[in-house]
């Protein structure tokens, strides 16, 4: 507070000025001065501001409003015929998954890892899913909040605490929104529950969405049986993987919370783009706050932390989709005419992603797609011709063993020498001879 006369309070109680925030709470019905103490220069007036974002501020625990989210999601869904799969398609899909297990027996070591089958609506998938999407997104909308908090200077976030508090959770209201229609979309797309590569069903859970299948059948010139039949060999690989390498499922969500906790924000750097941002931004109007997430406030650089995180994420994600495209080709063969049309339509749809995945990427910062599958499937078919379907499968043993992005640059070279004979000196070779000849011969 200024001791000089006639001077207004609010221009030196106002924590946010000189900050990207200061129209933010400026906006708030008179400035930050009269909301943060008025004539008494108390605490600000908490039930004014809330009446005013009350639409942000339902009760809620942890970074998201999933309350929210799911209600979003199951909005977007219902946008269009969801019909419960009858007994006839769940019959199928245990059919399919039951005959792809059976093939799979000649072409990897690993035995069945499949629990049970299921036939899901998107909404089912949706419900069946949520779990493990909690695990994954909480961590990056947590970093996102507490990183957006963080760009204020400390004496700001000292005398704000109630207000960044508010600001936390309609930060984290929006983000449950694009959480919601995120998941909604994928749920329109997904055929099955290892269909994104990452696993977020219960263990050995193999599900499948008859009405994206059916869908996905039309743009073929194939039958809709062997598309099942065809995504039920990946989703039984899928199971197998991930129920016999115990370590694979932490390490990937591990990648996506590595990522998250990388998240930072340079104050100096980036507060000319929220300030861009959040100017002409009125808290009072939802659309409004809501373009704010849309405009990209939350599309910052990457830290070298995530960085790292993002390439173990891709490389990983790429060498557990090359794996299964390497297997159920060897399975297909000889049995499916069809199976070479339907690796290349999964290959390209994978490596491309559809209008939802890259939605979810915008959202959380990630894109789930193995831009290396080709190669890393090149790299699992040498292995395994060199040296051996044990070889193969071996290599999932521990994270240490699997193949690096160099490896994938050269996928035919991946252990090449693993199984030659090590190198001899001319020492050691004279020595080995003389074992061998004896001393007397070679003298």
């Amino acid at each position: 507070m200024s001791d000089k006369p006639g001077e207004t309070p609010d221009d030196g109680q106002n924590p946010f000025k000189g900050t990207p925030f200061e129209q933010f709470f400026g906006a708030f019905g008179g400035g930050m001065g009269g909301a943060l103490g008025g004539a008494g220069g108390g605490l600000p007036d908490l039930n004014q501001i809330f009446s005013q974002i009350q639409f942000l501020m339902q009760p809620y625990d942890g970074p998201l409003n999933w309350d929210f989210a799911l209600d979003i999601a199951r909005k977007t869904v219902a946008q269009e015929p969801d019909p419960t799969p009858g007994q006839k398609q769940k019959d199928a899909v245990a059919d399919a998954v039951r005959l792809a297990d059976h093939w799979l027996d000649e072409t990897t070591t690993f035995p069945s890892g499949v629990r049970s089958t299921a036939a899901w609506s998107r909404a089912e998938w949706i419900v069946g899913t949520t779990d493990v999407w909690k695990v994954l997104v909480e961590p990056i909308a947590e970093s996102s909040v507490n990183a957006l908090s963080g760009a204020l200077p400390e004496e700001a976030q000292a005398m704000s605490g109630p207000l960044l508090g508010i600001l936390g959770k309609a930060v984290g209201g929006m983000l449950a929104q694009q959480v919601g229609s995120g998941l909604g979309a994928l749920a329109s797309e997904v055929l099955s529950v290892s269909d994104i590569g990452l696993p977020i069903a219960p263990v050995g859970t193999a599900a499948i969405l008859p009405a994206n299948v059916a869908a996905f059948a039309e743009g073929l010139d194939v039958s809709e049986d062997d598309v099942l039949l065809y995504l039920a060999l990946r989703e039984a690989a899928h199971q197998r993987l991930f129920a016999h390498v115990p370590w694979l499922r932490d390490h990937l969500i591990g990648a996506v919370a590595d990522y998250a906790r990388g998240i930072e924000i340079n104050a100096q750097g980036i507060q000319a783009k929220i300030e861009e941002q959040m100017r002409g931004v009125d808290p009072t109007n939802p659309e409004s706050m809501q373009e704010l997430l849309e405009g990209g406030l939350f599309d910052m650089p990457r830290s070298p932390a995530q960085d790292a995180a993002l390439q173990r994420l891709e490389v990983t994600l790429a060498l557990v989709e090359g794996w299964v495209d390497e297997v159920v080709g060897q399975a297909t063969a000889e049995r499916m005419p069809a199976a070479a049309k339907l690796q290349e339509a999964f290959r390209r749809r994978r490596a491309a992603g559809g209008p939802a995945e890259q939605t979810f990427a915008t959202l959380v910062g990630l894109e789930l797609r193995p831009r290396r599958l080709r190669d890393a499937s090149t790299l699992w078919g040498s292995l395994r011709t060199r040296q051996g379907t044990e070889a193969r499968d071996g290599v999932w043993m521990h994270p240490d063993l699997l193949p690096t992005a160099a490896d994938l640059d050269d996928p035919l070279g991946f252990r090449e020498g693993a199984t030659a004979p090590p190198e001899l000196s001319d020492e050691d070779f004279d020595a080995e001879l003389k074992k061998l000849l004896g001393p007397d011969d070679t003298e």
